[in-house]
């Protein structure tokens, strides 16, 4: 079977955690992604852009359906078979709309638990020393342009909303995803800031050859990354696929009159 993260046949529900009760989101999404292709996922709010995203993470909130013939595999992996970590040291990785902040773990520590996490059955990954791991650290702040102060603060501890968002980039590029979702990455950045995030995912997929999933609801970032594939998401469904102008189109025309059929 060829690499891939493969998305068959998916129904997802998300569970009202005070009642229990179910409501159906994503209604049979389908979606191949390789490695080292750029794949954007536009749509109107509620679509199920963000359920996707998180299913894939294995959030907890959100129920797969597995009677419904469903496949969910990373290079041949069973993810439904998999928690979070496991997901995450196969390769995967999530960048969230709204980074956590966790205060009192400074960047650099958190990212080499991480790290150890990832490369965990891979001894010739691992680093020899703390100072070893940090140096490297360092050196991928200074490719990414992220300010090494950075490393020595609590994560995301009164980042700005660019800084967060460069320090997501710079965790991926520590633990060397193979496929990565990108959960609206672009919000609330400055053009400079976007620039700076767009550069650093080009990067990771050229160093790494990592398979990127972006959901967005504009094409301005798209514009920087430029995705071989942009799919539009309407009522828990990929409904239209195509390519760049397709983004062009949406920004233009909006989503009323993307066929549904």
């Amino acid at each position: 079977m060829p690499d891939s993260l493969l998305i068959k046949n998916l129904f997802v529900s998300v569970v009202n955690q005070q009642t229990d009760e179910k409501t159906a989101i994503l209604k049979g999404v389908n979606l191949e992604v390789k490695p080292g292709e750029v794949h954007a996922i536009m749509g109107p709010n509620g679509s199920g852009k963000s359920t996707l995203a998180y299913t894939l993470a294995a959030h907890p909130f959100y129920e797969v359906d597995v009677n419904s013939d469903v496949t969910l595999s990373l290079d041949g992996h069973n993810l439904l078979e998999k928690s979070p970590d496991e997901r995450a040291a196969l390769g995967l990785f999530l960048a969230f709309q709204y980074p956590v902040e966790v205060a009192g773990v400074k960047v650099q520590n958190f990212l080499r638990l991480a790290y150890n996490a990832r490369f965990a059955d891979r001894p010739e990954k691992k680093f020899p020393t703390v100072l070893a791991f940090r140096k490297h650290l360092q050196a991928l702040a200074a490719e990414l342009k992220v300010n090494p102060e950075l490393l020595r603060r609590g994560l995301n501890e009164g980042f700005s909303g660019g800084e967060k968002k460069r320090v997501e980039i710079l965790q991926m590029a520590a633990l060397e995803p193979k496929y990565a979702i990108l959960d609206e990455t672009d919000s609330g950045l400055d053009v400079d800031a976007m620039k700076a995030v767009a550069e650093g995912v080009q990067k990771i997929i050229k160093k790494y050859h990592t398979g990127i999933v972006i959901i967005t609801h504009y094409q301005r970032i798209l514009k920087y990354l430029q995705p071989e594939f942009v799919h539009v998401m309407k009522n828990g469904r990929i409904v239209q696929s195509g390519g760049r102008a397709l983004a062009a189109k949406l920004e233009a025309e909006g989503y009323e009159k993307v066929n549904e059929a």
